[in-house]
């Protein structure tokens, strides 16, 4: 490999690390070299403290809400066939077909699971026993938790399943993320993870059906922004963490479908308690056993308590009951109706789940609905509201 006469010049070192590309023998470069050399003057800790926060400021931009800290992934109908991926994940944990459509007018989010493929093998057998659960975030819970059916010994199953969200507001199409799961379902151990997908809500059209192809990924938790502040910044922390406890005053205990209607003919107010949604779960097993009251106030003579049966262990009650207060039309204007829900308790107290107030008094759509009512003599209107933990009656305002 040497030229005639010429002697060896080539230190130890450098025959270690020989460029073995084709054509003459060089050396490469020293090993230090691919590595930055220490500065000659000191670090300057605080520069380096500014550099990092804002790197931590560049990838987290503003915060509106509890999100997962990653950049943003493209929309999965914009992603190629799952068949094209080459991540390790997509090869080790499969694919996920789904659609998704929100139906504004009914306030109601389907989410139709069609069938997943490639999944990985979760058993002794090679196979595995797959069902897929839903969740909103942020505040997943067992009161918002969804599931398909099992199918078993399977990495390939079709379920073809439409799983629905009710009570979804416009406002939670904005928020709110849908997070799907599949998971291995074992009968004498925990269940176990496969893979998730997250969807932003706001990526959906209203009564526009969004279909994806998705590769599964591994399971990441979602830190609160309160807790990624306080890694980074402790004053910020306590900011956010006051800010919580105000929101918590009114905690969202669930939604609830009520209907109102004057009937010209019965003169008198029909309320319709058709269904609640996401209630909070009061029982040990995660569930509670709802039922529904309403009181028309003032009530001097205290009979305008109204009961609906009670639901056991449900979190997602259908009602379908309705209640007629004989009234004259002039004199609801100065009515408030109350509707609580509890939980039903044998030999104890019922626990109270949460409340809402329509009437002159409430805000926003709460007076809209009461308004609206008031408006359209025999006209039926239904709206979705937002349980709080505020007992009514204690605050009418």
């Amino acid at each position: 490999l040497r030229r005639r006469g010429d002697k060896a010049t080539i230190s130890i070192q450098e025959h270690m690390a020989i460029d073995v590309c084709p054509g003459p023998i060089r050396p490469i470069k020293q090993i230090s070299d691919y590595f930055p050399r220490p500065s000659d003057g000191p670090r300057d800790d605080e520069e380096d403290v500014d550099q990092l926060f804002g790197a931590y400021g560049a990838s987290l931009g503003p915060i509106p809400g509890p999100s997962p800290v990653r950049p943003p992934a493209k929309p999965p109908e914009e992603e190629p066939d799952a068949d094209g991926y080459e991540s390790d994940d997509c090869t080790t944990l499969g694919t996920l077909d789904f659609s998704l459509l929100y139906d504004q007018e009914n306030n109601a989010l389907h989410c139709t699971i069609s069938k997943a493929k490639g999944l990985k093998p979760m058993d002794h057998n090679g196979l595995a026993d797959p069902y897929v659960k839903l969740h909103l975030l942020p505040g997943a819970s067992k009161a918002n938790k969804l599931r398909t059916k099992t199918l078993h010994n399977t990495l390939n199953p079709t379920w073809n399943e439409t799983l629905t969200y009710y009570g979804i507001t416009d406002e939670d199409m904005i928020r709110k993320t849908l997070r799907i799961s599949v998971c291995d379902e074992d009968k004498f151990r925990h269940n176990e993870f496969i893979g998730e997908t997250r969807v932003p809500l706001k990526k959906l059209k209203p009564n526009h059906t969004k279909t994806f192809s998705i590769c599964l990924e591994k399971q990441l938790p979602v830190p609160s922004h309160c807790m990624l502040r306080a890694n980074l910044s402790g004053g910020l922390c306590i900011v956010l963490t006051v800010d919580k406890t105000e929101d918590k005053s009114l905690e969202e205990r669930g939604r609830i479908l009520i209907s109102l209607k004057y009937s010209s003919q019965k003169q008198g107010l029909l309320v319709g308690i058709v269904r609640c949604a996401h209630l909070a779960a009061m029982d040990a097993n995660g569930y509670s056993d709802p039922y529904v009251k309403t009181y028309l106030k003032p009530d001097v003579d205290k009979k305008s308590k109204h009961k609906t049966a009670v639901k056991k262990k449900t979190l997602n009650p259908e009602f379908n009951e309705e209640f007629c207060y004989e009234i004259k039309h002039g004199d609801l204007a100065k009515k408030t109706l109350e509707v609580t829900v509890w939980d039903y308790d044998i030999g104890k107290s019922n626990d109270f789940i949460g409340g809402v107030v329509l009437g002159i008094n409430a805000k926003g759509e709460r007076l809209k609905h009461w308004f609206d009512c008031l408006k359209n003599k025999d006209k039926r209107i239904e709206r979705w509201h937002t349980l709080t933990n505020e007992l009514p009656g204690a605050v009418l305002s």
